[in-house]
Parts: C-alpha cells; sequence; structure tokens
C-alpha cells in the first residue's frame, strides 16, 4: 500500500485473516525522492504502493467497528455471489451509481460514470449539456457553501450577475464583467451565487474565466477555498497538469490540505491510480491533518481499482482517529452489495447505528438496490416502506427515490401508487424518476405521457433530462423514436453533449448499427471541444471485442487515450477479449498493460495467458 510514517521506532506486526489466507499490510517512511518540490509536478517514486503482502507496521490496531468487518471471515474474492473474477464489476459503470448521483460533494462528479470532466479542453458556453447537477459542496467556498445551504431546492439560486453572463453567451466572461462593473458591485455574496449556478449546470468553463477575471481584477481578496475553487475548476477543464502547475502558483501560506485535498478528488474522478497516490503521498508528506473526505476519495480509487486495499486505507482512518462519514458508510456497503455479502451490509449498518449515525435515504436506498439485485425482493420492499413511512405525503422527498427500485421489483401497483402522491404538482425529478420507472415497466406510453406534461411545465429541459426517454427507446430498440425525440431535442434549442451522445450510441448498438454508434461518437469527439463520456467508448468497445474485431477494438482504445482518459483494467478486458475470439496473439500485452501501471488480477491475468504469443504447453515443450 501506499507509504506513511512511521508512528514509532518500534515495529510491531499485526496480521489479518481474510478468507482462508493470510494477508498482512505494512507502512514504511516515506522516501525523500518522492514527490518534492510543488514546481516538480508531484513527480515522485511512482512506486508508492507495493502489490504484493506486507507487514503492516508501526502502531497495534485494536479491530472494531466498521474496520472489523472487512477483516473477518470472508474475503472479498470468496463472498458468495461474487462475479466472475474475469470481469471487473461493471454494475455501476465508472461510478456509483446511488452514491454519486446523490452525493456529489464527495464523488466531485463522474463521477466517473459521469466523470465527463474535461481534460485539455477549454470551454465556453458549451459546457457539457448545461444539466443540473449537486455543486460539490467541498470544493465551495465558505459563502458558495452558506448559499447552497440556503438555496430553495425548487429554485436554486438567484444571482443576476449569473444572468447577465449567461445572456450573452458568445461573449468572453472578462469582456462581461468589464461592463458589469461600471454600474454593479461585484460583491463576494453575488460571485459565490453565480459560481454555484454555474457548477449546478457543470458549465465550469464559464466559471473558470469569472474566477481568473476576479484574480486578474483585483476584485476578491483569495483564501484557500478560492483558490481551490479555481484547482478544481482548471482540473476539470484544462486537465490535471494545468491544475498541478497552479498549484504552484499559489501563495504557500494558502497552499494547504484544502488545496490538495481538491487536487486528489480530481486525480480520484480520472481514475488516475498513479497520480492519485502520489498527491496522497505529498499531503501526507506535508504533514497535513487529513479529513475523512480525503480518505473517502481513497476509499472511492480502491472500491474502482483494487478493492482489497479498502482494507488498508480504513487502518489508516483508524490509526489517525478519522471518523468515517455517511459517505464512508455508503461506500462500504456499496462494496459489500457488490459481492451480495447481505449480511456484511448488515453488520455496516449495525456499526453505523453504534457509531451514532442513522442510515439515511441514500443509504437506505443503496441497500435496496442490493437487496434486489439479491432477489431478497421482501427484505426490499420493507426498507421501502421504512423510507416512505407512514404517509408518503410528509415524505414525498423519498418518492424519487421509491419510483425506481418499485420499479426493478417489478410493481407497477405500486409506482402507479407513489406517481399519484406526486401528479397533481410533479417536481421535476419526481417526473424524471416516473419516466424511467415506467420505461423499466415497459409502459412506454405511460412514459411518454408523464415526459410530454414534464416539457409543457418546464420548456427548456436539459438533455439529462430528454436522455432519460431517449434510453428507453433504446432499451426497447425503437430506433425511429429515438430518432425523432433527437430532433426535438434541437428544436427546442436544448444543447447536445455527451449525455446525449451516450444515449444515441447505446440507441445504435441496440438496434444492431455499431457502425453508425461508431460515427456518431468519431463526428461528436472532432466537431466538439467536449470530450464523450468514457462509457461511450466502453460501449462500442465491447460490440467489436464481441465479434472479434481487433483492428476497431485497438483503434476505440487508441481514441480514448488520445480523448485523455487514463487506460484502466476495462479496456484491457475489452481488448484482449477481442484477439481471444479472434483466435490471435496479442504482442507484448503484458508490457502494455506494466507500462499504464495496471496490475491483472487473477482473471485479467488468465484471459492475458490466453493470447500470450510465447506461452508454453505440454507440446511445446515436448518439441523443445
Amino acid at each position: 500500500m501506499w507509504a506513511v510514517r512511521r508512528a514509532s521506532s518500534s515495529f510491531k506486526k499485526q496480521v489479518f485473516m481474510t478468507g482462508g489466507s493470510r494477508i498482512c499490510y505494512a507502512t514504511s517512511g516515506i522516501s525523500s525522492q518522492c514527490l518534492k518540490g510543488h514546481n516538480d509536478g508531484l513527480k515522485g517514486d511512482s512506486n508508492v504502493i507495493s502489490h504484493r503482502p506486507l507487514t503492516y507496521r508501526g502502531f497495534q490496531i485494536t479491530a472494531h467497528g466498521f474496520l472489523r468487518i472487512f477483516r473477518e471471515s470472508r474475503s472479498f474474492s470468496s463472498q458468495a455471489g461474487t462475479k466472475s473474477s474475469g470481469e471487473e464489476d461493471s454494475s455501476s459503470g465508472d461510478g456509483f451509481s446511488e452514491l454519486e448521483s446523490s452525493t456529489a460533494t464527495e464523488a466531485i462528479q463522474e463521477v466517473n460514470k459521469v466523470d465527463e470532466s474535461v481534460s485539455e479542453h477549454e470551454l465556453s458556453e458549451e459546457d457539457l449539456d448545461g444539466e443540473d447537477v449537486e455543486a460539490p459542496q467541498e470544493l465551495l467556498s465558505d459563502t458558495e457553501a452558506e448559499i447552497n445551504k440556503r438555496k430553495s431546492p425548487r429554485n436554486g439560486v438567484s444571482s443576476a450577475l449569473f444572468n447577465a453572463i449567461m445572456a450573452a453567451p458568445a461573449l468572453p466572461v472578462s469582456k462581461i464583467m468589464d461592463k458589469w462593473v461600471e454600474g454593479n458591485n461585484v460583491t463576494r455574496v453575488e460571485v459565490a451565487a453565480a459560481m454555484l449556478n454555474f457548477r449546478k449546470r457543470r458549465m465550469y468553463g464559464k466559471a473558470l474565466q469569472l474566477s481568473e477575471w476576479l484574480e486578474s481584477k483585483n476584485q476578491l481578496t483569495f483564501i484557500d477555498r478560492d483558490y481551490a475553487s479555481r484547482v478544481d475548476l482548471i482540473a476539470k477543464v484544462r486537465g490535471l497538469k494545468k491544475a498541478e502547475d497552479y498549484i504552484g502558483t499559489i501563495p504557500e501560506s494558502f497552499r494547504n490540505e484544502v488545496i490538495y485535498r481538491t487536487l486528489l478528488a480530481n486525480c480520484v474522478a480520472e481514475g488516475d491510480l498513479k497520480k492519485s497516490e502520489q498527491v496522497f503521498n505529498k499531503m501526507k508528506d506535508l504533514e497535513f491533518p487529513l479529513t475523512c473526505f480525503t480518505y473517502n476519495q481513497l476509499l472511492l480509487l480502491y472500491k474502482k481499482t483494487d478493492k482489497k486495499k479498502i482494507a488498508d486505507v480504513l487502518l489508516l482512518m483508524e490509526k489517525e482517529n478519522v471518523k468515517p462519514t455517511h459517505f464512508t458508510y455508503r461506500l462500504l456497503i456499496d462494496v459489500k452489495g457488490q459481492f451480495n455479502d447481505i449480511s456484511g451490509m448488515g453488520q455496516i449498518v449495525e456499526t453505523m447505528k453504534a457509531e451514532g449515525l442513522e442510515p439515511d435515504v441514500t443509504t437506505k436506498s443503496i441497500l435496496v438496490k442490493h437487496y434486489i439485485s439479491g432477489g431478497l425482493n421482501e427484505k426490499a420492499e420493507n426498507v421501502l416502506k421504512e423510507m416512505e413511512g407512514g404517509d408518503t405525503k410528509a415524505t414525498r422527498w423519498a418518492c424519487r427515490s421509491l419510483l425506481p427500485h418499485y420499479a426493478a421489483l417489478g410493481r407497477a401497483d405500486e409506482v402507479a401508487r407513489i406517481w399519484q402522491v406526486c401528479e397533481s404538482n410533479p417536481r421535476l425529478e419526481e417526473c424524471v424518476a416516473a419516466v424511467d420507472a415506467w420505461g423499466k415497466l415497459h409502459n412506454i406510453e405511460e412514459a411518454e405521457a408523464i415526459f410530454d406534461k414534464m416539457a409543457a411545465k418546464w420548456p427548456t429541459l436539459s438533455s439529462k433530462h430528454y436522455s432519460v426517454l431517449l434510453n428507453i427507446y433504446a432499451n426497447h430498440k425503437m430506433l425511429s423514436k429515438g430518432k425523432d425525440l433527437v430532433k426535438r431535442m434541437a428544436d427546442s434549442g436544448c444543447r447536445i453533449g455527451p449525455v446525449t451522445w451516450d444515449a444515441l450510441v447505446r440507441l445504435y448498438i441496440e438496434a444492431g448499427e455499431v457502425e453508425k454508434a461508431d460515427s456518431i461518437l468519431h463526428k461528436a469527439g472532432e466537431q466538439n471541444r467536449l470530450r464523450p463520456m468514457i462509457n461511450s467508448y466502453l460501449m462500442i468497445m465491447d460490440q467489436y471485442a464481441k465479434k472479434g474485431d481487433i483492428h476497431n477494438t485497438e483503434k476505440m482504445f487508441h481514441r480514448m487515450r488520445q480523448a485523455g482518459y487514463v487506460s484502466r483494467a476495462t479496456q484491457y478486458q475489452h481488448l484482449i477479449r477481442a484477439y481471444i475470439n479472434a483466435k490471435a496473439p496479442c504482442y507484448g500485452i503484458a508490457d502494455r498493460m506494466k507500462a499504464d501501471n495496471i496490475f491483472p488480477n487473477k482473471g485479467l491475468a488468465n484471459m492475458s495467458a490466453q493470447v500470450d504469443a510465447f506461452k508454453k504447453n505440454a507440446v511445446s515443450d515436448l518439441l523443445d
């Protein structure tokens, strides 16, 4: 695991039993060569995490709480119902479904499922699709965070400055601001409200331009949160390298834990394992007091890349006396659920309660998702009734979570009952949930009727809202209706971006037109300054791999690199599968994975061995 400073000069060994195997964890001192200066771009020893069992040194831990649950009885690989070891879990895409959609504070967005942060690009008025998202609270300035707490959930935050910038989308923000200050005062509250609106709509390019103008014109006295917000925006718009470079220009007195945890969050969102570990080690090297937010980022990272290391993070949290948050428990529940460890999920919930944290709606929603996937429908319905309470009208806020879960259970009667509560005066998110729910129940007419009501009530729907219905058409191979809906989007003035491209790719793939899907994605990437979602590439890559089409699978692999996506095990699984299905050797595949810092699990290693051109077998040994 990563390197951390020894707590004392004495060394004690702690051995943990996981399944039937002995796994030991270790820490050692940070290398003096590792991550030296701010201007070195965090170029340190990349070998900060060992990939073999080690001895955990420096302190003794009394196992209790959430850590104990991850150290007792069963390993990840031995869980009942574990998915095939040859595949990374992809049930949640590159993100967390429930986790990322409802806790953007921790996940920074998509998150790799959403992870649509734009690398190596300058954006203007067409930042993504303009869809609403929850602002990342941890990365907001104190003023932005306070306004975010006070905002109306229905109306958001009013900002004259934001409206002025949006009224002239073709003009640079600097020119609009030069005019604005002639008759208006630039207050921190007004700027914070504008920033919150830009973040809510993922218009990071506009937010970045505003931040740069404010600093260059000395309109605000920047503090650490303002600099952290800038780091976040640069990472999303121009990429991690530019964000690192900017950190070197921040006054040293403000170059604190908030700055580096912001960079860490964006590294994790990009799925960059090596860079994430380097940034974390830099934070340890600078002896910053690390918050639970920072450790949660590591949990997110290893949840995607190497679940065995989750226990290592929990050990460090316990050593440093860092208390887990609601998000920490949600993540651990989700990990257990992915391995169908229902009893483990229950243990974590009980530990959570013992620590004084009651499971909220989001946590219960994650439990329901895994109960349903595990076939435990009765348990799922019991939790749904808890979420609903005795009076659905009194717990109206839970309806948007209840609708998709009842649909997943096949309970059309319950979907109709919950929707009846909302129907007379529906909220936008409830309409979206209802459209999605009826789509899952294959009631296309009802889904379309609710969508039409939604479009009539909110004429300026974003592509996120259109994409819900577009995905329903894709799932039901309704290509003609999907095309008509996209035309309707364009006619309404809705901006089309990565979310829509992803739905279009699915639409054509489900219709059996993979080449058309490929063409759409290629044109979208060439004609726009936005990069498509990683899932769009993976869907097409998967189709080519199934056919054994090595040329086009390699082409998609290369295009993902060109788009700025870090190579992960998932891409290599698809690539190797193409060679397996083509019954062709894949020369140098092990070296390619090593160069990308990919350490294959047992399943991926077995796949790799199948395409090894130089593998030995009994016959070849005899001939040799």
